[in-house]
């Protein structure tokens, strides 16, 4: 899949912690560091929202590992990190609508495994750990493009929790000088990301909607905006966080492309690439979800490099053609 390489020099020497590794995100990263023949890559999930289907073809490589485990588990955490240089911490319990429903569970995970892992990766001496930060953050915050040092109230315990990850972040910097880098995700979306269940991302729902030449449904009016963001980008972003030596403290940045889309636009670019010219059908507003959002993608840029490679229209067509092969494959 990558044609690009987002880091110098040779990562056989190191070895790699990616956990979540079985989801959406944290699999592309998993492939990206076999392709270019990482030393080792170890996954720690516990599967409650990642795949085996999405490590399937790794698990018989010479230089992959799988852990089958829960962050919210300090002993578990600890047996992951065990020799290894890097950590990619990208396992979560994401949606807002989730967190609205059950945010103990939104909690325990996201800021309590968390700190499990800050934890075990300080002792075990881990060069550094990057971890999955979001947009939700940014809140009630209603200025555009977002800025990594203005935010408002969070409005979800999803938001909550990924605020309260880059508040211990900052402690451990400060109190331990354990360094981390946090990355705010906009929106991604990709190859692998789930249609299916309650709290399943809006593209993966309007690229099955329209392959299935059905309505999709928009919550609100769908004039509220995002900044989507296509996986290669944010698997760019992690590698080149994971590796750049120019910072030695722990950061904050934006992951996006910079580019403000609707929800009505979205879905009309998706009907085009498909082929089809549907309407879409409306409902309520959820609750917790931010109204626009767009990125400032400078301190990234001037921090680790990151450069947004595939836009919105070019990956979208990826991830159409992924999903139409995805489904031909199951007949």
């Amino acid at each position: 899949m990558y044609n690009q390489r987002y880091h110098e020099g040779n990562i056989g020497d190191h070895r790699f912690l990616v956990t979540g590794g079985a989801g959406f995100i944290g699999a592309s990263i998993v492939e990206y560091l076999l392709q270019h023949n990482a030393g080792m890559v170890r996954v720690l999930d516990d599967f409650c929202t990642g795949s085996m289907d999405n490590i399937k073809d790794y698990l018989h490589h010479p230089c992959f590992e799988l852990i089958a485990g829960d962050i919210r588990n300090l002993d578990t955490c600890k047996r992951a990190v065990k020799g290894m240089s890097y950590v990619s911490h990208q396992a979560a319990l994401g949606s807002v609508p989730r967190s609205i429903n059950d945010p103990i569970a939104t909690n325990e995970i996201n800021s309590g495994g968390f700190l499990n892992m800050l934890i075990a990766a300080r002792d075990a001496g881990i060069k550094k750990l990057v971890y999955a930060s979001s947009s939700s953050v940014y809140g009630d915050h209603t200025g555009t493009p977002q800025a990594e040092d203005i935010i408002g109230k969070p409005l979800s315990p999803y938001a909550v929790s990924k605020y309260t990850n880059e508040l211990y972040a900052e402690n451990f910097s400060r109190v331990y000088r354990f360094h981390t880098i946090g990355l705010r995700y906009f929106n991604v979306f990709g190859p692998r990301q789930n249609p299916a269940g309650a709290y399943a991302a809006v593209i993966p729902l309007f690229i099955q909607a329209a392959l299935n030449n059905e309505v999709a449904f928009i919550d609100g009016d769908g004039d509220q905006s995002r900044d989507f963001t296509f996986i290669e980008n944010v698997v760019q972003a992690n590698i080149k966080a994971m590796l750049v030596n120019t910072i030695a403290r722990h950061e904050v940045m934006n992951i996006a492309c910079g580019q403000q889309t609707t929800l009505n636009q979205l879905w009309k670019v998706v009907c085009k690439i498909v082929g089809i010219n549907l309407s879409a059908h409306y409902r309520e507003e959820r609750q917790g979800d931010v109204k626009h959002s767009l990125a400032s993608i400078q301190k990234a840029y001037s921090n680790l490099g990151y450069q947004p490679e595939v836009s919105l229209q070019h990956g979208l067509k990826l991830t159409v053609d992924w999903y139409k092969a995805a489904f031909k494959a199951k007949l």
